[in-house]
């Protein structure tokens, strides 16, 4: 009888795999790839010297940004889901999330023509740029290689910080250090979920950073520009 109730009641070591889990999939639903953008757009609007442009203007590309890169994404995602019976479970299969995958490039290649219509300045059109940049390349990769989308959008936080504290004029380490731990805490989580392996999520992050500094740097740029003409 007593073996029976200690068969029964859980471990220690079985409660703490299922609470890592739980924090995992938590950390995982908090810091999803399609947030990035709007909260990047976020910040520059209410934490730097943009803050100065008129409420209603900032609104209104909060609201193109939102729906291009977050609503419209999320809901044909979900209809095509559900069209083909699919679960969350099945996304993780490589040759399923090809799909989902060109919706979200539809919808971010939509959202740049908005912008360039509303004629934005350059550093923030091109922060939908190196977005849609590295989504490209994971469709590419993910050929023969499924790489972490949310270690791709925390390289290009990361990314983005470092190239905007030039242009920006500020002090970037203790955002750089907040999210380098959100970096590892997130990277750390799809390895415990089991959706990466370790080389899917630093491959992930490289090509965020890379394909965010390349895009945002004016200097790149200018380089091929002298290059190309010399």
């Amino acid at each position: 009888m007593t073996n029976e109730i200690q068969e029964a009641t859980p471990t220690a070591e079985a409660r703490e795999e299922k609470s890592l889990i739980r924090t995992a999939r938590v950390v995982s639903a908090v810091f999803t790839p399609f947030s990035i953008p709007f909260l990047a757009f976020l910040v520059l609007f209410f934490c730097t010297y943009l803050r100065m442009m008129p409420l209603t203007y900032k609104l209104l590309v909060l609201g193109v940004v939102y729906c291009f890169t977050i609503f419209l994404p999320t809901f044909t995602i979900f209809l095509f889901r559900k069209m083909n019976g699919y679960s969350l479970r099945d996304m993780l299969d490589r040759r399923k999330r090809y799909i989902p995958f060109l919706l979200t490039i539809t919808s971010y290649a939509f959202g740049l023509a908005m912008m360039y219509r509303m004629r934005l300045p350059w550093y923030l059109i091109n922060m939908l740029w190196a977005a849609l940049v590295i989504m490209v390349i994971c469709v590419v990769l993910n050929l023969k290689w499924k790489l972490s989308e949310h270690m791709a959008g925390a390289g290009a936080v990361i990314g983005g910080i470092t190239v905007f504290s030039s242009l920006f004029n500020y002090n970037p380490v203790w955002w750089l250090c907040i999210f380098i731990l959100i970096a590892g805490m997130l990277g750390s989580a799809r390895i415990i979920l089991r959706h990466h392996t370790l080389g899917e999520v630093l491959g992930g992050f490289v090509v965020g950073l890379v394909c965010t500094i390349l895009t945002l740097d004016p200097m790149p740029a200018i380089f091929l520009k002298l290059l190309l003409n010399g």
